[in-house]
């Protein structure tokens, strides 16, 4: 939902109600994976056709979609849809073979008159904006078309001691949500014998970046483009110079990294890159970088200047598999030659550990 989640708060600006579809279940070659957010909203007297944003499919199955969400939205229920997408339909969006997708509409959150709904639209707002992850949980009607009897919103925050926003069952909840946030992985389960969605909203990726040389301009904004939070350190004010950067970074810091590094938010999501090639400003960092949990830590270099960063690096007390959690030299091999095909190559290595392809 993250694809849309800017525009849904300027539809929520308007006042006017409207339907949120999001992917529950997927088989086989569906084309949007579970958590895909869609919505749908009446048009205007000038304009009567509906108004829709995002997708639940790639196009195949949207106009059932519309029009069981502009029903749904007139009669005020919430609805869970499954659709069959055939080989050939398949083919028309790109995929090779078909597949089956669950959606459920729902009018969006902030139109509940639960207060307990309400009060979980606004914290999962609140958690968003501030990079808080949190598990959300939706109560499911049953296939036979029957509302969630007397459910609402459920809403974890896993890193906040359990936090949560529910009615009862909290224990069971609070184990499952924190399960679907260990593997970001989106399900439905039961709970006290009915059926929730779990929808994990992480935090944001963090793409860290030590050093704001030449490298580092394409870099920011090819990781600005796959949605990294994107923060730059260099103590040397003549590289870190906003007037250098086309797309600014999220934060451009003239620092020192072992001055920022100590307080700063470092965490899974957490990606390092190091490009300075001075010992004198990525070494420091490296000696923060390599004690905490991070999904990866590339540095640029040679294979001889990686050799000698590893030996320094034992010097000051790492062991080898400390060292090990380094990448390097840091990138793809693509046969990157050019400051941007450099970042490209690194860029890549990252998305692959981020997918665990590394």
């Amino acid at each position: 939902m993250r694809d849309i989640w800017e525009e849904q708060l300027n539809w929520l600006e308007s006042g006017e109600p409207f339907v949120l579809a999001r992917v529950i279940r997927t088989w086989r070659s569906a084309p949007r994976k579970s958590g895909a957010g869609m919505l749908i909203g009446k048009g205007m007297d000038k304009d009567p056709l509906p108004k829709v944003l995002g997708s639940v499919s790639g196009g195949c199955i949207e106009g059932a979609v519309i029009e069981e969400a502009l029903d749904a939205l007139e009669c005020g229920e919430s609805r869970r849809l499954s659709f069959g997408v055939e080989d050939d339909l398949a083919l028309s969006v790109g995929l090779s073979c078909g597949g089956e997708v669950s959606v459920l509409l729902e009018k969006h959150w902030a139109f509940s008159a639960d207060p307990n709904t309400k009060k979980v639209w606004d914290t999962l707002q609140n958690c968003i904006r501030k990079n808080i992850p949190a598990v959300l949980i939706s109560p499911l009607p049953a296939e036979n078309g029957s509302s969630a009897e007397n459910q609402s919103l459920l809403l974890i925050l896993p890193e906040a001691e359990n936090t949560v926003y529910l009615q009862n069952d909290h224990e069971e909840a609070i184990a499952l949500a924190e399960e679907a946030y260990k593997e970001r992985e989106n399900r439905i389960v039961e709970i006290g014998g009915e059926e929730f969605f779990i929808q994990v909203f992480p935090r944001r990726d963090q793409l860290l970046i030590i050093g704001a040389g030449h490298i580092t301009i394409p870099l920011v904004r090819f990781a600005m483009d796959l949605d990294f939070l994107t923060v730059v350190i260099d103590p040397r004010t003549v590289f870190a110079n906003p007037e250098r950067f086309p797309v600014p970074p999220d934060q451009l810091i003239s620092k020192w990294p072992d001055d920022v590094l100590p307080d700063f938010p470092l965490n899974e999501d957490t990606y390092a890159v190091l490009l300075t090639h001075d010992p004198k400003i990525d070494d420091p960092a490296l000696h923060i970088l390599l004690k905490e949990d991070l999904a990866y830590i590339g540095a640029l270099g040679s294979s001889r200047t990686h050799t000698k960063r590893c030996a320094r690096l034992k010097e000051c007390g790492f062991d080898d598999s400390a060292i090990k959690q380094i990448k390097g030299p840091a990138g793809a091999d693509i046969g990157a030659q050019t400051a941007a095909e450099i970042a490209l190559s690194m860029i890549t290595e990252v998305v692959a550990a981020k997918h665990g392809k590394l």
